[in-house]
């Protein structure tokens, strides 16, 4: 593999890693990042679904004493237990539905036209949130997610398949949505970050199975280095993130996704750039 791949490999997993637990859509910038580098086909999406996995080993790194608890406890702490089964049926919505309309997604709206307007859409939509959130007089419903129900774990379940569009972010889909549902921050965040756990080791093992095919010996070494710097990456975010919510909104991301979306729109629109 000569260094221009390996170049590619480990800005995307730059990328990866700042954006995957943002509601920025990780994939979203992916899927531009890769048409800008010149670097598409089943073969490239396959490699941005591979390297989230080291986003995801990020988190278990972080919250690595958490899951030790959660292991031990399965069958003797309550609180413990109810983390698990609410991560667990969160989860279910989207391991359904991905299976049944992966494929089609992946052949239609895995493009940054689809992409962009994704972005501004949900934008829009963080600010509208964010702006009667400012308006509320009243404490979260949920201030931790040890105190959530699996009622609310079913809701954000099915406000992350919303996700499934590109440009939409999981991270954006679940964290907006379970405050919409009456989750504090510090609790629509971390579980997030839990969901996001099966989640998207759930959907790399998935695609890396169908696309079995397409891994060739160029592939490999390229969502090798991608999943390394995608961890390193996501560890930061992470920590960032964590401390981000407990003084800001979202606000900022729902601004940044409406420029973001808006230049690779208006580019499209004057023929700049022909995504």
């Amino acid at each position: 593999m000569d260094w221009i791949l390996y170049l590619k490999a480990v800005i995307l997993g730059i990328i990866e890693g700042l954006t995957e637990f943002l509601p920025v859509s990780s994939t979203g910038h992916l899927i531009v990042a890769g048409s800008l580098l010149d670097y598409t086909g089943q073969e490239a999406d396959t490699f941005y679904i591979a390297i989230q996995a080291g986003a995801i080993f990020a988190v278990c790194w972080h919250y690595r004493q958490r899951l030790i608890d959660i292991c031990l406890g399965l069958f003797s702490d309550k609180v413990q237990q109810r983390l698990a089964i609410n991560t667990i049926v969160a989860f279910l919505p989207a391991a359904v539905i991905g299976v049944l309309v992966a494929s089609y997604i992946k052949k239609w709206l895995f493009n940054p036209i689809a992409v962009a307007t994704a972005l501004v859409v949900g934008g829009v939509i963080i600010l509208i949130v964010e702006y009667f959130q400012d308006k509320k007089t009243y404490k979260p419903r949920v201030e931790t997610m040890d105190d959530m129900s699996w009622k609310d774990a079913l809701r954000v379940g099915f406000l992350q398949c919303l996700a499934m569009i590109p440009g939409t972010s999981r991270s954006g889909a679940t964290i907006i949505g379970g405050l919409c549902i009456g989750l504090s921050r510090k609790a629509a965040t971390e579980f997030s970050f839990f969901l996001a756990i099966p989640t998207i080791f759930g959907a790399t093992v998935y695609d890396l199975w169908k696309s079995r095919d397409v891994l060739t010996a160029t592939a490999l070494p390229m969502i090798s280095v991608g999943f390394v710097v995608s961890f390193f990456s996501a560890l930061v975010v992470v920590r960032w993130l964590l401390h981000y919510v407990s003084k800001h909104d979202f606000s900022a991301f729902g601004w940044y996704r409406i420029f973001f979306g808006g230049v690779i729109l208006l580019t499209w629109w004057t023929g700049l750039v022909q995504w």
